[in-house]
Formats: C-alpha cells, structure tokens, sequence
C-alpha cells in the first residue's frame, strides 16, 4: 500500500472530520505496508547527480529526456504552477524555460519525448492528466515539437505559442491519472490510472486527434497502486513505471510482443532510493541508465538521481 502526500496535503484543507478519517487511513497503511527488496542484477543503486539550482522547479512531477538535446531532460511542476517546462542538464542545472501563454496548469503530472505526426521529428507530450477527487470529464495532452536550445531557440528563457491539444476521456469515466509514456515504435500514448488498489491502463493510438474529443481506452488492470510516473527505453524494448515507493522493470522477450502482454509478465522491482515524494521517472536516452526527480518537500532539496546499468 502506498500513500499519496500530494493527496494528504490537499485533504488537509478540509474539515476535521475528513482529516481524522485520513488520519485513521495513514495508521493502517503504515500497518499494512511492507518492504520489497530490490533487484539489483540489472542496474547499480542510485547516485545523486546534483540538486536543482533552479529553485522555481519545486514540484517536479514529469521528467523525459530529451532527444534533440542530448544529455539534458525535461521537467515541469504540478498543479497551480505555471504553464511552463524546464529543460534541465545531467548535473541538475537548468538550461532554459518554454512558457506556454493561454495554457493552464491544472494539474500537470508527467511528460515525455517521443515520436509524433511528423516521422522526422521529435515532440514533447505534456499530461494535463490529473484528478485527485475524479471530478474533471475531459483530460488533455498538450504537444508540441520539441525544440534544438540554442540553435532553433537562441534564448534560455522563450514562450512557445504553436501547441497541440489532444482532448479526451477515459473509456470507463473520470479517474486520476498521473502516468503516461508514448510507444517510440507505435506512437501510441498509454495513460496508467493511480488510485485503485489494481490500476488501469489506458490507450490513446495513433494517429490521436486534435479536433474531436477521443476516448481512451482500457487495455488491462494491473496488480499495482499509487503509480506515479512511466517511460519506455528508446528502443521500446524496455519499460519503468514507479509509485513512491517502487519501480517496476519489464524487457520485451520477443520483437512482437504488446504492452499488455508484456506487462502481465513478473516485473523486476528496480534499485530506487525512497524520494521525499518522488512523482517522475525517465529512461537515459542513450539507454545507460534511469533518472528519478522528486518534489521539495519539507525544504528537502530534490536531488536529480541516476542509477546506470550494469555492464552485461
């Protein structure tokens, strides 16, 4: 069992009633909890790769890295923030900021970097995915073609206005959702729900609309809670998906094998030091290794980890 902080933070706000309920519901998760071990036969334990000079990344919920900056990453802040990315190198350090003037920050939860409509290109998805109390009928998936820092933008500090908005809902109704990834050989989006105590995953395929609102659908349930964040490999062989407390590693066996196939498989439980409240996951694009971020909590500093795969 897995608690959510982001969600305690919130519930907080409320009446006494409320909060002694979550109170009772705290005490029985720590009851019930148990530890996993970890396998560390596929990548070494973590290391901290610096902490994050930019003190406005305070509620890191996403992370992608990049492709047409190598070395360097994506990232953005949960809800009530701004509508605004940041691209950060392998140390921590920020490199620039894209503002997305007219959009909306309502609750974004993760990002990534794939291919899309133009097969030459690289883009970058943005989840305005979230829904704490499944109150919202329509989610969207901002995207847009992921900039060259430096040589297709000259400045570290931009507004991008040319976005795609992909509209839609969940074939089963209204959900929290914090994790997505895009199949780098499908080009489908997959959207995992969190809260239930057996998660749902969700497709968008290819080619998703930008006109028509659309509708995810279920694919399967999974024997996991509170999942916060997922990446395919850039080969799309391999797949991560994290809550606060684990990551979970799946590798293809055969060159045709689905998503869902391959995720009822037995996942490896992956070496992850525990975050203040870690809510984003990416593999290294170069296939090396994974990086985890988490939000500042309690003026903890959200350390950028890495943890590099072991040599076969």
């Amino acid at each position: 069992m897995f608690l959510d902080f982001s969600h305690l933070r919130f519930l907080c706000r409320g009446n006494m009633e409320r909060l002694t309920t979550l109170l009772l519901i705290v005490l029985l998760l720590i009851t019930c909890s148990s530890k996993q071990s970890f396998d560390h036969k596929f990548f070494k334990a973590g290391e901290s790769r610096g902490v994050l000079d930019n003190k406005k990344i305070n509620e890191a919920s996403g992370l992608a890295s990049s492709i047409k900056n190598p070395g360097m990453l994506w990232t953005h802040n949960d809800s009530g923030n701004k509508a605004e990315i940041f691209l950060i190198d392998d140390e921590a350090k920020c490199i620039g900021t894209i503002h997305f003037p007219g959009l909306e920050n309502r609750d974004w939860e993760d990002i990534a970097v794939g291919p899309g409509p133009d097969e030459n290109e690289s883009y970058i998805f943005i989840g305005e995915i979230g829904d704490n109390y499944s109150q919202y009928e329509y989610k969207y998936i901002y995207r847009l073609r992921e900039p060259l820092i430096g040589k297709e933008i000259k400045s570290v500090d931009v507004d991008i206005h040319q976005v795609d908005s992909i509209k839609f809902n969940l074939s089963d109704g209204a959900r929290d959702t914090e994790a997505l990834m895009v199949d780098p050989l499908t080009r489908d989006i997959y959207i995992f729900s969190k809260r239930e105590k057996q998660i749902g995953l969700y497709v968008l395929p290819f080619p998703q609309s930008t006109t028509d609102v659309i509708t995810a659908q279920f694919v399967l349930h999974l024997p996991f809670t509170q999942i916060n964040a997922a990446d395919f490999s850039s080969d799309g062989k391999e797949v991560l998906i994290k809550n606060y407390h684990q990551v979970y590693y799946w590798r293809k066996q055969k060159d045709n094998e689905t998503l869902a196939e391959l995720l009822t498989g037995k996942p490896a439980y992956l070496p992850y030091v525990t975050e203040p409240q870690g809510e984003s996951i990416t593999f290294d694009r170069s296939g090396k290794g994974y990086y985890t971020l988490s939000e500042k909590i309690n003026n903890k500093e959200p350390h950028l980890m890495y943890y590099k795969r072991k040599e076969k």
